[in-house]
């Protein structure tokens, strides 16, 4: 299943529930992979509230899925999706998880500083389910609905265009009259 959207909570779920026997693997960057003896350490849900830089009140909700590797890796503890599901199970009897919420992964290890990437793919491959994790952005909400990007102090659009200037151009005046000036090779220097 290719994502050209966000993938949200109810459609993580979902993937998940249809392949319960499999073992799910998460793979972060181009042939990089969490170790398979992985641990979902939590799972977070993070409502959101911003105002961005045109203004405007922004909600949304994020539900953060951590994975953690142990020191002592042991590959014959990879996790199968029938386990993961349990553990959001148990999430689920405390904290119930918004369905429409922006599913991240929170992952990083010794060789990649932690962040949080998106579900971008969910590949069935043998005995696996993997999803492949594609990066977070910074975006410009304002932009992005057609808006300013709010004003300076003095009344300018802080990312519209800079408008280019053209310098005036310099004209030579020479304040010397005829026969006051010093010609070369007359000797008067």
């Amino acid at each position: 299943m290719n994502n050209t959207e966000l993938t949200n909570w109810q459609t993580f779920k979902a993937t998940l529930k249809q392949h319960p026997d499999l073992t799910l693997q998460f793979q972060y960057a181009e042939g990089k992979w969490v170790d398979a003896s992985y641990h979902i350490t939590e799972i977070k849900q993070a409502p959101i509230v911003s105002v961005d830089c045109g203004g405007k009140m922004n909600t949304w909700t994020e539900i953060i899925v951590q994975l953690w590797e142990p020191s002592v890796q042991d590959s014959e503890r990879a996790m199968q999706v029938g386990k993961a599901l349990s553990i959001v199970s148990l999430v689920e009897k405390s904290l119930p998880l918004n369905p429409l919420g922006t599913v991240k992964i929170e992952f990083g290890n010794s060789q990649f500083d932690t962040r949080q990437m998106y579900p971008g793919e969910f590949l069935i491959e043998g005995d696996n389910l993997i999803v492949n994790l594609i990066p977070d952005f910074t975006q410009c909400k304002a932009i992005e609905r057609g808006g300013s990007c709010g004003t300076t102090a003095t009344g300018e659009e802080c990312c519209a265009p800079a408008v280019k200037e053209e310098k005036p151009k310099l004209q030579m005046v020479n304040l010397a009259g005829a026969g006051q000036s010093c010609e070369p090779g007359s000797g008067c220097c």
